[in-house]
């Protein structure tokens, strides 16, 4: 694992953020410990929580417990839909109750980022922000953040009260996206990136079965059938050694504004693949490759 400079005490966060909600849980509470024990073994020291839920902050808190408070970073989404039709809450009594509710039951004693997730232009009230200020200011959270991708992001970033962006991105991100990093990084903000892989791969799109061009005269001057597919992103999938998914992955890596990837994870085996991933160079010209394919006209 390798490490980056986060927020203004001179804190170091691993290149993975790994994140937990309520699915981590299926396998079992046993099983959590266990996979939280081994993303502690691989060095990741930066821990998300999807939501406010009670029983993965007390999961999170106990795996945590073995280890120096100080040196974990753990964020808490705030306001995000708990279910399909659960309502949003970015009140501040209902942020309060949130923190509050999360510290009890995990006993981390402070959240390090309190992260506002996908407010809406008028979610969020000045009462809201006043509120956050205040629990900053008694210790319960350090740092204040927000997440998504709409315009109104960069409205948010450019008030400056935020310490945190967290935003997608990915090979595919367009100058939107990279410019509102710029933009929070000129800010002083530290960035978290999720969403770093969409997987390109559709089937419809798979020439390898289209009819071969008109023969000539006894097949004369005919091009042969050539398989692939018009995904310009195709030798993602063709690295040897690499999958498309830890290509992806480091390539959100290379730009060093961005303070860690965010990662999931329901097995020790996939939290290996990925956890071993920040310490391995992409193959010589595949950035560029990457590059090149976002430009060409059929990317979309």
């Amino acid at each position: 694992m390798r490490y980056r400079p986060f927020g203004a005490a001179g804190a170091a966060v691993s290149n993975l953020t790994f994140s937990i909600g309520t699915d981590t849980l299926s396998g079992g509470r046993d099983a959590t410990l266990d996979l939280l024990y081994s993303a502690l073994e691989a060095g990741i020291n930066s821990y998300r929580l999807d939501a406010p839920d009670p029983v993965t902050a007390e999961v999170l808190g106990e795996a945590l417990s073995h280890v120096n408070r100080d040196l974990v970073c753990v964020s808490l989404n705030l306001g995000a839909r708990e279910g399909k039709n659960a309502p949003r809450d970015f009140s501040a009594e209902g942020m309060t109750h949130a923190i509050d509710q999360v510290l009890h039951f995990s006993g981390l004693g402070w959240i390090d980022v309190a992260v506002l997730q996908e407010p809406g232009e008028h979610e969020l009230q000045q009462s809201s922000l006043t509120a956050l200020k205040g629990l900053r200011a008694t210790g319960r959270i350090k740092l204040l953040g927000v997440a998504g991708e709409g315009d109104v992001m960069d409205a948010y970033v450019s008030t400056g009260a935020f310490d945190v962006l967290m935003t997608p991105y990915n090979i595919h991100s367009d100058w939107k996206i990279r410019n509102r990093v710029r933009a929070a990084r000129e800010q002083d903000m530290a960035i978290f990136v999720y969403d770093y892989f969409r997987d390109r791969r559709a089937p419809d799109r798979d020439i390898s079965k289209a009819p071969p061009r008109k023969r000539g005269f006894f097949g004369i001057g005919a091009e042969p059938r050539v398989k692939g597919t018009a995904d310009p992103y195709h030798f993602l999938y063709n690295t040897p050694k690499w999958t498309a998914e830890t290509i992806s992955l480091t390539y959100a890596l290379i730009d060093p504004s961005i303070a860690s990837v965010i990662v999931r994870a329901k097995d020790k085996d996939r939290l290996k693949t990925l956890a071993d991933t920040p310490e391995r160079d992409m193959p010589p010209g595949l950035a560029a490759q990457i590059e090149m394919a976002g430009v060409q006209p059929n990317a979309a």
